[in-house]
């Protein structure tokens, strides 16, 4: 399956329509989408003769994959007479399937199926192939793959996954992709069970949602070991269990697709901008018990978004960071990375925030990352912190993942470079990379993790990460400035 894919990128790298890597797995996954639902409807279709029922399919005969992308013979075989090709197939994919697929998502639908869920990932979609033949060729290569059985569908979601990496690699897209490796640790940490909702307010790709699932389904991922559970509990994991939003368009494509591709046919993902919702207005039946989340930071949001928040501030990693705090459930636990100003700087909007997520929750763990962890598209220096709704902080555990290289696009951060953390985080074992601050001990809010058992050292750092440090330190200072601009305003006008 993975040599078909790279046939197809092969194909469509030499495509006049397709510039780069974001755009040819962006056409790749609408034509593998397409065909995956159909082996899924077929599959469903089959499931309903042998009860003795009618299955109704989501697609009209004229759209199915079967009718116009790769009609058969009695024989099986591609009817190459009314296979259609060339600009008779990129008229019809153009001006009649996207258009009928687009339509799906009506005020008549309900949200929740799964013909909704196509009308939402076609709304922002266009065919870019801009060769017919070339089209033809991608169609015949995927019309080999099979997705009716559990097997050949775990084996495309890996592959899909490998498609969204080095999409988000080219360095132009990073809300794609955050490593593998630091999203299964951060869902070991929080450890989401049956029953529970989990929610990320920036999904991006669902990365996160998608391990959670992993996570909550499987005795073994690698070996495609899937866990027993019941009739309901497998459609309240299907239906009820994952939620997120994502504003850009594409993110948000990729995102629904990867889900169903995972095989979560009804993932409650939103196109929308999580920061416009006024968290005040959230109550405890609108909370979940599991948060996961990577959000954008470095960023600025209006004077109008900031209204929606009782600490107002235009960096969005500390509006974020208020949104999940008022999101989380009663007893629920959240895992979310952060850039490393959120834990040391000390202006008032993160004086207040961290003030309260001091005594309103209880920060029990602050994973420190090493540089290099987002390269190519960041280097900016991150922490996971980890926090639940259960009381207080009283003490911090905190860990510094020290890798055995130097991290760099080609030599990232590996499963294996958290074992220790994970195997010593429960019982907060002391170890030259680990320790512990009794809240007490902080002063004015500053939770930055500064390693006692080491020496200091003096840290060489690389091009890109001194210009991502200074666009950093550039943006605190302009946060200040606001600030002070704020209050000398305030005096001028009380006289």
């Amino acid at each position: 399956m993975e040599s078909k894919i790279n046939r197809i990128i092969d194909r469509l790298w030499k495509d006049d329509g397709i510039s780069g890597a974001m755009q040819y797995t962006e056409q790749i996954s609408w034509i593998l989408f397409l065909k995956f639902l159909n082996d899924l409807e077929e599959t469903k279709n089959d499931d309903a003769e042998l009860d003795g029922k009618t299955y109704t399919y989501i697609l009209d005969e004229p759209f199915r994959w079967n009718t116009w992308a790769c009609p058969k013979t009695k024989e099986k075989k591609l009817d190459v007479i009314n296979a259609k090709s060339g600009g008779d197939l990129l008229d019809f994919v153009n001006k009649e399937l996207f258009p009928y697929l687009k339509s799906f998502k009506s005020i008549t639908e309900n949200p929740k199926s799964v013909k909704y869920k196509i009308g939402a990932i076609f709304e922002y979609l266009e065919n870019r192939i801009a060769n017919g033949h070339t089209l033809r060729e991608v169609l015949d290569i995927i019309d080999e793959m099979n997705f009716q059985t559990h097997t050949d569908t775990f084996e495309m979601s890996l592959i899909y996954e490998k498609l969204l990496k080095d999409m988000g690699g080219s360095g132009t897209s990073g809300e794609f992709y955050t490593p593998r490796a630091l999203i299964k640790t951060i869902v070991d940490v929080v450890n989401p069970q049956i029953g529970e909702k989990v929610y990320d307010p920036a999904v991006g790709s669902c990365g996160f949602l998608i391990e959670a699932y992993n996570h909550i389904r499987y005795e073994d991922v690698e070996q495609n070991k899937q866990k027993t559970l019941s009739v309901t509990q497998l459609e309240f994991l299907n239906e009820e269990t994952f939620y997120g939003n994502e504003k850009t368009p594409l993110a948000y494509i990729m995102g629904v697709m990867n889900m169903i591709l995972h095989g979560i046919e009804s993932p409650n993902i939103a196109k929308s901008n999580t920061l416009t919702k006024d968290i005040r207005n959230i109550e405890e039946k609108d909370r979940y018990e599991c948060i996961l989340a990577n959000p954008p930071f470095g960023g600025k949001e209006n004077e109008q978004i900031q209204l929606n928040f009782p600490v107002k501030t235009n960096a969005t990693e500390l509006l974020f960071l208020q949104h999940m705090m008022k999101s989380l459930k009663l007893g629920g636990r959240c895992g979310v990375v952060i850039p490393e100003g959120v834990l040391f700087q000390t202006n008032n909007a993160f004086q207040s925030v961290k003030k309260e997520l001091l005594e309103r929750f209880n920060v029990h763990t602050i994973l420190s990352l090493p540089s290099g962890v987002f390269l190519p598209y960041s280097g900016v220096k991150t922490n996971v912190l980890f926090f639940d709704r259960k009381g207080s902080t009283s003490d911090i555990f905190y860990y510094e993942i020290n890798p055995p290289y130097k991290l760099t696009k080609n030599k990232p951060i590996a499963y294996e470079h958290f074992q220790e953390f994970l195997e010593s985080w429960q019982e907060r074992k002391i170890t030259e990379n680990s320790w512990v601050v009794n809240v007490t001990d902080i002063k004015d809010f500053d939770i930055s993790a500064k390693n006692p058992n080491k020496a200091e050292a003096i840290e060489h750092k690389s091009p890109i990460e001194l210009v991502e440090n200074i666009k950093v330190n550039n943006q605190e200072i302009n946060d200040l400035m606001d600030e002070i601009e704020v209050i000398l305003i305030g005096k001028d006008i009380n006289g």
